[in-house]
């Protein structure tokens, strides 16, 4: 008997249209919805950006993908013996679910989402059948936002490779440019890092699809692997044609020209540049087969019948493990909507407008305001940016700290992503517990580095100031956050930036002498600003 025949039967041997199967599927996925809210509006609202608008698109492909593979599994009659290793998969999401509701980490409750599903269809369909879904649950990564700190290194990685690419192929056609860290001079306009690099944002749905095309695939698991990993360099590579092209208008019809074209060519052209790229890529992969498939039968794109696939939900068997499953939502949601609301807790707190003007011969020059730009991306609660010079000193020595009350959207950036982005190259960068050295009787974990300019070196102090912990490592900042978040209720916390130069009459011991005589003084009244525990 056929899928569809038997399909069509099913309503007159289930009894009525809603089984009890469907219904209890229904209680948990309801109960798993309310539990799972605060993951879900973290998704919608990274949805609203640029980067992440293809995720609503996400479940659907996934949803597909899920029907495709449902199409090669035979229906199994009768209860199922297997259904029970769903449940602790379950279980470990809630117990995610609830790590990221008590620290307020919206994108740990939608990583834990996805495990639920993967975990509901275990329950539903059974473990020898359930495990090999995991393609189309592995797919729903792609829909989540990256964590900021992991956005940002990648980011500011391709955004090199990009920059760095678009203007070989300026020189190469002939066009006089000079690249500044991520600031492409053209001479008479300058392709700032956002501007030339937004193209980036196309990275996301680009894997998204050159997985889809990995799991489509018929062939070589070499094959797969190769379109897999190729959505990285095609979305960099077409970038950086962009960077090229709009450099030539630039050349060729001026500097009013560029706007229009860069609006136009960093939409939709580059994303279907992108994907008959990896069509083409797929083709060409085929061509080195000796069976000559073609590129439809090759990427399996038949669709048909997945309405009737849809209709075997229907089949689902009102097991134990579903019921205890579904149970196991409604009371996860029960019990978390009995827990008082949570939010961040305020910290009182002095703004860096009365951070003290002078300490023990350092004096403060006036503060520095950021450009709206900057500032926007820093996106800090409040930050002082001032030079502290010293008579007996032999440079100044430039003090930054930013203060945010709430860190879980987003928080602070590291320098090691915004110093690369304005042009100075890290040299030399190590973490130590420098609490020695300043004589202090406690830890304190910082980033020591050197960044340099062209003949112009510098050395830097930074480090993440999280109630009262001095730490070097933005990860461990984040997994701070996330135990703070659950015990404390806080989120807030800063960071710490001094930088002095190194002038090329001295060593590089007696610049970092001077930063460590302005740590001693500035680390005393700091937790005014950035309140300790």
């Amino acid at each position: 008997m056929s899928v569809a025949s038997y399909v069509s039967r099913a309503p007159r041997e289930l009894g009525s249209f809603l089984t009890w199967g469907l219904l209890w599927l229904a209680v948990a996925t309801l109960g798993a919805g309310v539990f799972f809210r605060d993951g879900i509006a973290e998704l919608l609202e990274a949805w609203q950006l640029p980067e992440y608008s293809h995720g609503p698109l996400i479940p659907v492909l996934s949803a597909l993908l899920f029907l495709r593979q449902l199409k090669e599994v035979p229906v199994r009659h009768g209860a199922l013996p297997d259904r029970w290793p769903g449940v602790p998969v379950l279980v470990l999401a809630v117990m995610i679910g609830f790590l990221g509701n008590l620290s307020m980490v919206g994108d740990l409750v939608a990583y834990a989402l996805i495990i639920w599903v993967y975990g509901i269809l275990l329950v539903s369909f059974g473990w020898n059948t359930g495990k090999h879904f995991w393609p189309p649950v592995v797919h729903l990564v792609y829909m989540l936002p990256l964590p900021a700190v992991l956005y940002y290194k990648v980011s500011t990685y391709l955004q090199f490779i990009s920059s760095e690419l678009g203007v070989v192929f300026l020189k190469l056609l002939g066009v006089s440019v000079f690249l500044d860290g991520n600031i492409i001079d053209l001479g008479v306009y300058k392709l700032h890092v956002a501007e030339a690099c937004s193209g980036l944002r196309y990275l996301f749905p680009i894997l998204s699809f050159s997985y889809i095309f990995a799991v489509l695939y018929r062939g070589p698991m070499w094959h797969k692997a190769v379109l897999l990993i190729s959505a990285a360099p095609i979305t960099v590579l077409m970038n950086s044609v962009r960077i090229a092209i709009a450099g030539v208008v630039v050349n060729v019809y001026g500097v009013e020209w560029v706007e229009g074209f860069t609006h136009f060519f960093e939409g939709w052209v580059i994303f279907i540049a992108c994907i008959l790229i990896l069509f083409l890529l797929a083709w060409f992969l085929l061509f080195l087969r000796r069976d000559r498939l073609s590129l439809v039968d090759a990427l399996d794109l038949d669709t048909s019948g997945l309405g009737a696939q849809a209709a075997r939900l229907r089949l689902i068997q009102p097991s134990r493990a579903l019921i205890t499953g579904a149970l196991l939502m409604v009371v996860a949601a029960a019990a978390w909507q009995a827990v008082p609301e949570r939010s961040s807790v305020v910290v009182e707190r002095d703004p860096f407008a009365l951070f003290p003007r002078e300490m023990d011969g350092w004096q403060a020059g006036p503060a520095r305001g950021l450009s709206a730009g900057v500032e926007g991306v820093l996106a800090a609660d409040d930050y002082l940016s001032v030079d502290l010079v010293n008579a007996q000193a032999a440079a100044p020595v430039d003090l930054f700290m930013a203060y945010y009350s709430d860190q879980t959207d987003g928080g602070v950036h590291s320098p090691e992503i915004c110093l690369p982005g304005s042009g100075w190259e890290i040299a030399w960068l190590e973490r130590v517990d420098i609490s020695d050295e300043i004589g202090l009787g406690q830890s304190f974990d910082l980033n020591r580095a050197i960044i340099q300019k062209g003949e112009t070196r510098m050395m830097v102090y930074y480090w993440f100031d999280q109630k009262g912990r001095k730490i070097a490592w933005d990860m461990a900042a984040k997994v701070y956050l996330m135990l703070d978040g659950m015990t404390t209720g806080r989120s807030d916390g800063g960071m710490v930036r001094l930088t002095t130069l190194i002038r090329n009459d001295e060593t590089d011991a007696a610049a970092e002498a001077r930063l460590q005589d302005v740590l001693v003084e500035v680390i005393e009244p700091l937790p005014r600003f950035i309140p300790g525990a």
